[in-house]
């Protein structure tokens, strides 16, 4: 049941992005960093951990849940680093996230030898 929800969760999310762009002038860059920006909020108000908790996968994995995450690395560093800790803490939180992203994409772009549209 858990995968259902995750599934259902995160689609929800999906949807309401793909809402956003076809019903407003945003650019996709911009649908993005949207996101981004709402899960930090989230996450600072103490909204989105509850909400991460119960729905799973479904909302850690999309934009929303890189943006809390950031939020929790930048707290974190803080209260360790002090000042400088506003700086890495975003970095060392999601750094792992960042780099599998880039390591399976450029795996990806040489096993199926992308081409531009044209």
């Amino acid at each position: 049941m858990d995968y259902v929800k995750a599934f259902i969760i995160g689609g929800i999310i999906c949807g309401l992005a793909q809402i956003l762009l076809d019903k407003t002038k945003m650019m996709p860059g911009r649908v993005m960093v949207t996101l981004v920006v709402l899960g930090s909020i989230l996450g600072f108000m103490g909204l989105y951990e509850p909400f991460a908790e119960w729905a799973g996968a479904g909302a850690t994995v999309p934009l929303l849940g890189f943006g809390n995450t950031l939020w929790k690395g930048v707290m974190e560093g803080v209260d360790s680093d002090g000042f400088l800790g506003v700086f890495k803490g975003g970095f060392t939180a999601s750094g792992a996230g960042i780099c599998g992203a880039l390591v399976f994409g450029y795996l990806g772009a040489q096993m199926f030898k992308p081409k531009m549209k044209g």
